[in-house]
């Protein structure tokens, strides 16, 4: 958890590049070695905002989303015409021309989004755009058959896109109830990650976390220090708060990977979809994997259905909410939650009981946008 550290406590020991921890934890996630992740890492990097310039270029009329080929290592942009795509072969990616834009898939995610808000969603467990086969994409617990699943299927299905429905066998959960980060604790009783320090255009200092940790709007301490009130918090359809920090605490720009160093923040950003991100949190530490996907809606049961979140591969659970998620030195977004798994009557990620890790996050320039705030950055 990055944020809020006292001037009192002993802090990391800087390195100022990509640390060789962080690559040493990516490599294990995705199995190469420590060289052949950092000059992974340093590609992607590249290649994500080549791909934020491309599909701002083409817009949402003509471009249908992007991701990286794990198997060519290129960029892939979808696009609807020939025109768009003579323009992305232009910049050195690869085409692959699609029927739906990203507009059109977005407009029909929102339709399910509505109706999962007026009517409920079941036992869906998350929808959204999936790039690659340029369709929506649900994921359902394995073997459900009650009315409201049942419905939310069949609206699913009268939209004018492709849907592909995938059965799980876990269930998403807010990943907030037990320990968090580099933890923060909430009156109330709950613990919580801190995620990024930033600060207001009025020049008010704030840290910034899962919104559904401030639900209550408690305030939130540190090791008995109180670090400050929920200033603002947005939730269930958005995962992002606020919270005003005291002049007890620094802000560095920093996230914490629970070895004695940092990662030193250059700013916020998105990666594309297949490029490497590493998610900090209290009870599962620093853990890497991939975005899968961006723009999903998560069904959390109880009516929390939350739009806008990444999906990604990297290993958390309760109490990593709000914690920081980053791709080499970008800031990325805010832990929300993940598809959980009950061992031994405790919730675990999916690769402690041989499934896929299935992670969300919220992105953290909406969360900066919405608080009229910068991020704080090393």
């Amino acid at each position: 958890m990055i944020g809020t550290i006292t001037a009192a406590q002993a802090q990391p020991t800087e390195e100022s590049r990509q640390s060789s921890s962080q690559i040493e934890a990516l490599a294990r996630s995705l199995g190469l070695s420590p060289a052949d992740a950092e000059q992974l890492l340093t590609v992607q990097v590249k290649l994500s905002g080549l791909a934020v310039d491309l599909e701002a270029k083409l817009g949402a009329d003509s471009s249908a989303g992007s991701w990286i080929d794990s198997a060519t290592g290129k960029l892939v942009v979808a696009v609807t015409d020939a025109k768009s795509a003579e323009q992305v072969r232009a910049s050195g990616a690869e085409a692959r021309t699609v029927k739906h834009s990203r507009a059109d898939l977005s407009e029909q995610r929102a339709k399910l989004d509505e109706f999962a808000r007026s009517k409920g969603a079941g036992k869906a467990q998350s929808w959204g755009t999936d790039v690659k086969s340029n369709s929506l994409l649900i994921r359902t617990v394995e073997g459900a058959q009650d009315k409201a699943t049942k419905a939310f299927l069949a609206k699913a299905k009268d939209l004018g896109v492709e849907v592909k429905v995938e059965q799980v066998e876990g269930t998403v959960e807010p990943a907030a109830d037990l320990y968090g980060g580099q933890q923060v604790e909430m009156t109330g009783g709950y613990l919580c990650s801190a995620g990024f320090n930033a600060e207001t255009s009025s020049g008010d200092p704030i840290m910034l976390t899962a919104g559904h940790c401030a639900a209550d709007e408690p305030t939130f301490s540190r090791d008995g220090v109180v670090i400050g009130a929920t200033r603002a918090f947005s939730f269930p359809e958005n995962d992002y708060a606020s919270v005003d920090v005291s002049s007890a605490w620094t802000q560095p720009g920093a996230v914490d990977k629970y070895d004695g160093s940092y990662v030193e923040l250059t700013g916020p950003g998105l990666g594309a979809v297949g490029s490497a991100v590493c998610k900090s949190g209290r009870t599962t530490s620093w853990t890497c994997g991939e975005i899968a996907s961006h723009d999903e809606t998560v069904n959390y049961g109880n009516g929390d259905i939350v739009s806008g979140l990444t999906q990604h591969t990297a290993c958390l659970e309760q109490g990593d909410s709000g914690g920081s998620n980053v791709s080499g030195t970008v800031a990325q977004g805010l832990t929300s939650g993940g598809m959980l798994y009950d061992q031994g009557g405790a919730l675990v990620c999916g690769e402690k009981v041989g499934q896929p890790n299935v992670g969300y996050f919220q992105p953290v320039e909406e969360a900066l946008e919405a608080n009229d705030a910068t991020l704080v950055t090393g």
